[in-house]
C-alpha cells in the first residue's frame, strides 16, 4: 500500500510539472498565437504583440524581469514541523570558496550546538571531505557535466532533487552560498516554511545582469562576508531584506594550523630548509601553467624547497625535481606553518588565509576570473607592506620579487604588516548570528 506521504510527494511533483508547463515559453507563445486565432481582430496586432511577448520572456530568462508564476497551480505549502536541521547548499565555483565557507560555518554551528544536524546539498564533487565532520550530503553534478541536458532541463532536475531533500529532512534553516541563485533552487525553496539565508561575496551592482531581479526576495537574510576593502554601497542595488556583514569566513583559525615540522617530515624536507609554497589557481579556472612553471623554475635556481599545491578539483600537475614536492590536501592552508613564504594567486581564500596566518606572499593576481577583482584585493596588502604583488608576471619581475622575499628581514616586515591587516574569524560571527534565530 502506498503511504499518504508518498502520495503527497507524487502529487506535489505533478503540480510542479504542471506549473512548469503552464509557464514555459513555448506554451505561452503558443497560447498568444492561439488566442489571436479565436479572436481574429487580434491577428493584425501579432506583428507587434508577438515580438513584445518574446522580448518579455527573454528578459525573464536573463533574470531582468521576475519570472511568471501560475498562482493557482503553485505547489501548496508543505505541512511539516521543522526538524532541528540545517541544509547548506554551496555551489561549485572554480575553486573551493563556496564549499569552504559553508564547511567553516558548519564547524562553528556544530561546536556551538552539537544537537543540530547539518546536511549538505551541493554540486561540489568532494563529498569525502565532509566525512570527518559527520556531515551527510546530497550531490547533483553541475550542468556542464551532462552531455545531453541543457541548462533548463538541469534546472528542473535541481528543483526535483532539492525538493526531495527538503521534504525528507524538513530543515528549519536553508543556507545558500553562491553567486547565482538557480531558478530551480528558488522554485524548490519558495514553499518551505524555513529560514532562508544567502551568503554572497561581492557587490550587487545597479546595472548588473548576472542574477534574477526577483531572487533576493526569496531569502530572509543576506550575509555579506568581508574582503580586503569595503563594498562601495553607492553603486549597489537597493536591497530590501535584512543584511548581515561579517569578517572573511575561513576554514580554520590560526590556532588550528598544524606544527611546522609535520609536513616537512611527511614530505622528507629538512627542518632547517627554506620552503616555498606555490599555488596559482584552482586548476579549473584557466591556464595557469605558464606562471606556475616560471615560479618553480626561478625558485629552483636558489637553495629552496618548493611545495606545489594541487587542487582536489583540478588536474594533476606534472612538475618534478629533487627539491620539489606536491601537496594535494584540503585545506592546504592548515600547513602554512611549514612554509617560509608563498607564491599564490589573489583568490579570496588564498589571500585571506595568507594574511590571517601571516605567511609572507608574492601574489600574482589572476585577471581572468570574471567577477573576482584579484588585483584590487591584493593591492590592499601591497600598500600595507604585507604582500609583494606582481601583475602580468614575467621572468624579470618575478625574479626581483623572489630575491626580495628570500631576505629574512623582508619576511619579518611582511609578517608584522599582516598582523595589522588580519581580521576576526568571520565563521564564528555568522554562527552566533544564525543561532540567535
Amino acid at each position: 500500500m502506498v503511504s499518504e506521504k508518498s502520495q503527497n510527494t507524487r502529487i506535489s511533483r505533478l503540480e510542479r510539472e504542471i506549473t512548469r508547463l503552464r509557464t514555459s515559453p513555448s506554451l505561452r507563445l503558443g497560447s498568444h498565437i492561439t488566442n489571436a486565432m479565436y479572436k481574429p481582430w487580434r491577428a493584425p496586432f501579432l506583428l507587434i504583440t508577438l515580438p513584445w511577448q518574446m522580448l518579455m520572456i527573454g528578459l525573464e530568462m536573463l533574470g531582468r524581469r521576475p519570472a511568471v508564476t501560475v498562482d493557482s497551480l503553485e505547489p501548496q505549502e508543505v505541512e511539516y514541523h521543522p526538524n532541528d536541521t540545517v541544509v547548506m547548499f554551496p555551489t561549485n565555483g572554480v575553486g573551493f570558496g563556496h564549499f569552504t565557507r559553508m564547511l567553516a560555518l558548519a564547524k562553528q554551528i556544530k561546536k556551538a550546538d552539537s544537537s543540530l544536524e547539518i546536511i549538505f546539498f551541493t554540486t561540489m564533487p568532494t563529498l569525502h571531505l565532509l566525512k570527518p565532520f559527520g556531515i551527510a550530503a546530497h550531490h547533483i553534478s553541475g550542468p556542464k557535466y551532462f552531455d545531453k541536458i541543457d541548462n533548463t532541463e538541469w534546472g528542473v532536475l535541481l528543483e526535483e532533487e532539492l525538493t526531495l531533500c527538503l521534504e525528507t529532512h524538513r530543515p528549519k534553516m536553508f543556507i545558500f552560498d553562491g553567486a547565482f541563485p538557480y531558478r530551480g533552487m528558488l522554485r524548490a525553496i519558495q514553499s518551505h516554511p524555513m529560514r532562508k539565508v544567502w551568503v554572497r561575496r561581492g557587490m550587487f551592482r545597479k546595472d548588473a545582469t548576472n542574477i534574477p531581479v526577483d531572487s533576493i526576495e526569496h531569502f530572509d537574510l543576506l550575509v555579506r562576508p568581508g574582503d580586503s576593502s569595503p563594498v562601495d554601497s553607492s553603486i549597489e542595488q537597493n536591497i530590501s531584506i535584512e543584511q548581515f556583514h561579517c569578517n572573511p569566513i575561513l576554514f580554520a583559525g590560526k590556532d588550528e594550523l598544524l606544527p611546522r615540522e609535520e609536513l616537512r617530515e611527511r614530505l622528507a624536507i629538512p627542518q632547517d630548509a627554506i620552503v616555498a609554497y606555490v599555488q596559482l589557481g584552482a586548476g579549473e579556472i584557466n591556464d595557469i601553467e605558464s606562471d606556475l612553471d616560471l615560479s618553480v623554475r626561478l625558485l629552483s635556481a636558489h637553495d629552496v624547497y618548493v611545495v606545489v599545491g594541487e587542487s582536489m578539483i583540478g588536474n594533476r600537475l606534472n612538475i618534478t625535481g629533487e627539491r620539489i614536492r606536491t601537496l594535494r590536501d584540503y585545506p592546504n592552508s592548515l600547513y602554512f606553518n611549514s612554509f617560509d613564504f608563498a607564491i599564490m594567486a589573489g583568490g579570496y581564500n588564498s589571500y585571506h588565509e595568507a594574511i590571517a596566518f601571516q605567511l609572507p606572499t608574492i601574489c600574482i593576481p589572476n585577471k581572468s576570473t570574471g567577477m573576482d577583482d584579484q588585483v584590487a584585493r591584493a593591492m590592499v596588502a601591497s600598500d600595507a607592506g604585507a604582500m609583494l604583488v606582481v601583475q602580468d608576471a614575467d621572468e624579470e619581475k618575478l625574479a626581483v620579487a623572489i630575491e626580495s622575499i628570500l631576505d629574512p628581514e623582508t619576511r619579518i616586515r611582511m609578517v608584522d604588516a599582516s598582523a595589522h591587516l588580519g581580521q576576526h574569524y568571520g565563521a564564528g560571527q555568522l554562527s552566533e548570528r544564525l543561532l540567535q534565530e
